[in-house]
Parts: structure tokens; C-alpha cells; sequence
């Protein structure tokens, strides 16, 4: 009870505040230790195996919370199965003007155009440095600069400057906030992208004696053809997994918060939740049972997360669901699906998978329920 009115009182406090600004002071009273680790229970029909990792619990934090990896710890006290950091580009940068981040809270949703602000290789090396050796599943997302001549050689160094750290690396390349960046996404730029990345992977294999799975992170807003192209250069190449999906440029007309609409950027959040399931169904659909993916977009309880992995996800992550739920929700949405998987008679997540894929899957790209 005591931490419930805490974290309730605390986010009321980071409410009143500028979002970019509270979100700069939640991740310094992370750091400080100012915000009580909450580890939960281990659940044994929650855990998951996958590329030699184990992880204790399918749910992970989304990239774009700690960008610079200043934290990953605290975010597995509590009770995170997994902390994804970043996106970090190789050379430190400010990112776009401010204003760029918009709260929808009626809504329970964010607007941002942050553009990969962070600090850059250099200051996540030494960050993670120093963590070296600690346990926990920490993945990289990496980026390109906005200016690079080069982007691809962008990821191609990332891969290079984390392979000491990184117990799995996502591409992203499907940022709205970067100009051209989701061209990536076409099919002959993506396979140029990741021989590239992968042969650089396998080139650090040898160095750090161990494979670092590689995901691909994918925009909601492709259509049929373009998640065709995707989804066959992905298994083309052999990546390890995929990620759907980042926010969407959609604006659907249902929203309360039409005043923050006409702001630009991608939208996350509790909206995005059907038109991300739908694009993780058809994705599930094209790959096959067994490529690893991750479910994003709109989950914010337990009943969420479940319906991402009954969609055809093997992990689920969050972020502005978190936001909107406060930093103490992971153990109660753990303690709720392992309650529901019991009600179900199901003794593993695996019993659930694909249950509802081709429900979703059928429904329309543009859905903007």
C-alpha cells in the first residue's frame, strides 16, 4: 500500500512537469536509487528461453527510456525481464528542436520527435563498462546520425562499439523523427543494411567468442508489400528476430487530445495498440512460427501483454504504458498474467502463442481502432 501511494504520488508530481523534463528526472532518481527496486516473484510459466538467453519474465523496457544506458540496472529491480537502451548513434547528438514530446493523457498517449538525442557511443561504452559482468538482459538499439553520409556504416559501427555488452542488438530503422531513416525499410536499402550489420556481427563473434542475436526494429505503417519485402529480406538474411513495432505517424480521428494532434511525430501509447498487434499478427504470419518476435505498442496491464504473445510474440515491450501506470507496475502485471495463464490451464507462455494471429491478422493495416 505504501508503495502504491508513492508511486502514485510521484507520478502526479512528474505530470506537472514538462514530459521531456520529467522524463530527465525519472531517470536521475533511478540513478540516485531514489525510486525503491521492486523485484518480483519469480513466475516459472512467465519465464523465456530464447538465443541462449534466459529471460525471467517476457516483459522488457522499450528503447527510448534510458538512451544513454545510465540505468539498465535499476530497470531490472523492477522487475523489467529485460532492459533495451539506447537508440545511440555513433557521434553524440542534441537531436530536434523543443518542444518535442507531448503528453495525450486523456488518451493515455505520447507524441514525440525527439530525433535520437544522446550522448553518443563513447558515453554508453563507459556506462556499460562499468557494469560489465553484472546479471541481467541488456539489449542495444543502435542508430544512425542525422547528418552521416553513411547510415548503414552507422549500425555497421554500432555493432563494433557494443559487442563486448550487448546481449542482443536491435536495428532501428524505423524512426518517423529522423529524416529518411524508415527508407531504410525498402527492400534492396535493407538487404544492403543487414549483410553489412551481420557480417560485422559474425566478424565480432570471433573476437567475444559468442553470437549476439541481432533484431530488426520495423515501423507500424508499412503496408502489405512493404511488410512482404521486410519480412523476406529478414528471413533472406537470417536475422534473429524482429520488433513490431516503433510509433506511428497515424492520427486517429477517436482521440481526445486533438489539440496535441497536429503535433509531428510518432505517436505510442495506449492507441497505437490495435494497429501494432495487427502489423506483429501479419508479420507472425509471414516469418513462420518460430523467428523470435517482439510485441510493441499500446501495452499498458496484463491483458495487454498477453494479447501480444497470443498474437504470435515471444517477448512484449513497454514504455508509455509504463509511463501512464507508474514505475511500480511490472510486479503487479507479472503477478495478474501469471494468475490468468493459471485460469487458463496454460503452464507456459508457449501454450498461448498464435492463439489469436489469424484473428488479427486478417484486419486491415489501416485500422485505427
Amino acid at each position: 500500500m505504501a508503495n502504491s501511494m508513492l508511486d502514485s504520488l510521484t507520478r502526479k508530481a512528474l505530470f506537472a512537469l514538462d514530459p521531456e523534463f520529467a522524463h530527465t528526472m525519472a531517470v536521475t532518481a533511478l540513478k540516485t536509487g531514489l525510486v525503491p527496486g521492486c523485484r518480483p516473484k519469480p513466475h516459472a510459466a512467465l519465464a523465456v528461453r530464447l538465443w541462449d538467453l534466459d529471460f525471467p519474465n517476457p516483459l522488457g523496457v522499450a528503447a527510448g527510456f534510458d538512451k544513454n544506458a545510465e540505468v539498465p540496472d535499476a530497470l531490472l529491480r523492477l522487475g523489467f525481464g529485460a532492459a533495451e537502451v539506447g537508440t545511440i548513434t555513433p557521434l553524440a547528438q542534441p537531436g530536434n528542436p523543443k518542444p518535442r514530446m507531448f503528453r495525450l493523457v486523456d488518451d493515455e498517449a505520447v507524441i514525440n520527435r525527439l530525433g535520437f538525442n544522446n550522448k553518443g557511443h563513447l558515453a554508453a561504452q563507459q556506462s556499460l563498462a562499468a557494469r560489465k559482468g553484472r546479471p541481467g538482459i541488456i539489449g542495444i538499439n543502435v542508430g544512425a546520425n542525422k547528418d552521416s553520409d553513411d547510415r548503414t556504416e552507422d549500425y555497421v559501427t554500432g555493432v563494433k562499439a557494443f559487442a563486448d555488452y550487448a546481449s542482443y542488438f536491435t536495428v532501428n530503422i524505423s524512426s518517423p523523427n529522423t529524416p529518411g531513416l524508415r527508407d531504410l525499410q525498402a527492400r534492396d536499402a535493407l538487404d544492403n543494411l543487414l549483410g553489412r550489420v551481420l557480417d560485422e556481427r559474425n566478424r565480432q563473434t570471433e573476437r567475444v567468442g559468442r553470437t549476439v542475436p541481432l533484431l530488426l526494429k520495423i515501423a507500424p505503417d508499412l503496408d502489405e508489400l512493404g511488410l512482404d519485402d521486410v519480412c523476406a529480406v529478414a528471413l533472406e538474411r537470417g536475422i534473429d528476430g524482429m520488433i513490431v513495432s516503433n510509433t506511428t505517424l497515424d492520427r486517429p480521428s477517436h482521440l481526445h487530445c486533438q489539440d496535441q494532434l497536429k503535433e509531428t511525430g510518432g505517436l505510442s501509447g495506449a492507441p497505437l495498440f490495435a494497429k501494432s498487434t495487427i502489423a506483429l499478427a501479419k508479420v507472425r504470419e509471414r516469418v513462420g512460427p518460430d523467428l523470435p518476435l517482439v510485441g510493441v505498442g499500446g501495452v499498458r496491464d496484463a491483458g495487454t501483454a498477453l494479447e501480444k504473445i497470443r498474437a504470435g510474440a515471444h517477448l512484449v515491450q513497454l514504455y508509455t504504458g509504463w509511463i501512464y501506470g507508474g514505475a511500480l507496475m511490472i510486479p503487479s502485471m507479472l503477478k495478474e498474467m501469471a494468475a490468468e495463464l493459471q485460469r487458463s490451464g496454460a503452464t507456459s507462455l508457449d501454450d498461448i502463442r498464435g492463439e489469436t494471429t489469424r484473428d488479427w491478422a486478417v484486419q486491415p493495416l489501416s485500422s485505427k481502432k
